[in-house]
């Protein structure tokens, strides 16, 4: 057995400007990695995050640290002890799911321990912007049953008042990113929960949310950048009622899968979640989306194109991926 390894990244243009509390950007930037045996190709695709101190030119020079390991046949668990989590990790990880699914003719949910794949619905996001504009953006998304707003900053309860006059039908959750102190919390939440708001992603800066503790939220909290792997696990449910877990924080599929099982052991709910990436980066994902409590892989949906073949949508809801795209 001999295997050959492939980095390259590549960059995918939002539909429109994906806007934050942290910033604006207008593309994805993507690390795909490829490994071919037998004739074979896994892929795997990943999305280095600067809020983790991750770079582009960072995770394409971690990833290819492990060019000798990945080529002489390192597995997906040797690879959880040979990297550290992130988005080099994931990318690899990602592909050896893939590659062993097709040498093997087992598809990957298989290897997973699952007895298939159903669809999902996703959240679909809205940027943060001014309340009129947040609307607007909410009326024609109005059909969708789960709508995401990003909010970090003043004139929050307009946002979301007017997202919700202006999709009344749909459920909501709210992501600030890090971006509220705690008496900012304390001040919006009844608000929120009034608004019929049914979760809030990351209020306080990771490190910071220790105020977290004791605190009885009218609405349910959800841990986002306080959580990369099982070792967060602890902090955070004493923190948050319910944990978002993205492949790119995790390193991967194998770690994530983790998470996930010890979370729901702990008592947490899952969310299963992503950055903004393509069908390729979704699709490992969609493992990891069976019986969550909330599913956000709209990342394709906030690109002006994707992969072909990339995943079906149907409305909101995601089809289980072809064996074409991954797994």
């Amino acid at each position: 057995m001999r295997r050959r390894l492939s980095l390259r990244d590549e960059r995918w243009p939002t539909r429109d400007a994906f806007v934050i509390a942290r910033g604006a950007k207008s593309e994805a930037h993507v690390l795909l990695a490829q490994i071919e045996q037998d004739g074979v190709v896994g892929r795997g695709e990943a999305v280095p995050y600067a809020r983790y101190g991750e770079t582009m030119a960072g995770e394409l020079a971690g990833a290819e640290a492990l060019r000798d390991a990945v080529e002489r046949g390192a597995s997906r668990l040797e690879l959880q002890d040979l990297a550290p989590a992130g988005a080099a990790r994931n990318a690899l990880d990602c592909a050896l799911w893939d590659l062993e699914a097709k040498l093997t003719g087992t598809p990957a949910w298989a290897l997973a321990g699952l007895r298939g794949l159903e669809p999902v619905t996703t959240c679909f996001t809205l940027s943060l912007d001014a309340p009129a504009a947040m609307a607007a953006a909410a009326r024609a998304a109005a059909h969708r049953p789960l709508l995401k707003l990003k909010i970090g900053g003043a004139g929050d309860i307009d946002r979301v008042a007017a997202v919700r006059e202006a999709a009344p039908a749909s459920r909501l959750v709210v992501d600030a990113n890090e971006a509220l102190g705690f008496e900012d919390l304390r001040r919006l939440a009844p608000d929120l929960a009034l608004l019929g708001v049914q979760l809030i992603e990351q209020p306080l800066r990771a490190g910071e949310d220790a105020a977290l503790e004791g605190y009885d939220c009218p609405v349910l909290l959800c841990a986002d950048e306080s959580l990369h792997t099982r070792a967060d696990l602890a902090d955070c449910a004493r923190r948050y009622g319910a944990v978002n877990i993205k492949l790119d924080k995790c390193g991967g599929l194998t770690e994530a899968l983790a998470v996930a099982a010890q979370a729901r052991a702990m008592g947490l709910q899952v969310m299963a979640g992503c950055m903004v990436a393509t069908s390729l980066a979704m699709a490992p994902a969609m493992i990891l989306a069976q019986g969550a409590e909330v599913v956000d892989l709209d990342g394709p949906l906030l690109l002006a194109r994707d992969r072909a073949p990339g995943l079906v949508f149907t409305g909101s809801e995601i089809a289980p991926p072809s064996r074409d795209l991954w797994g």
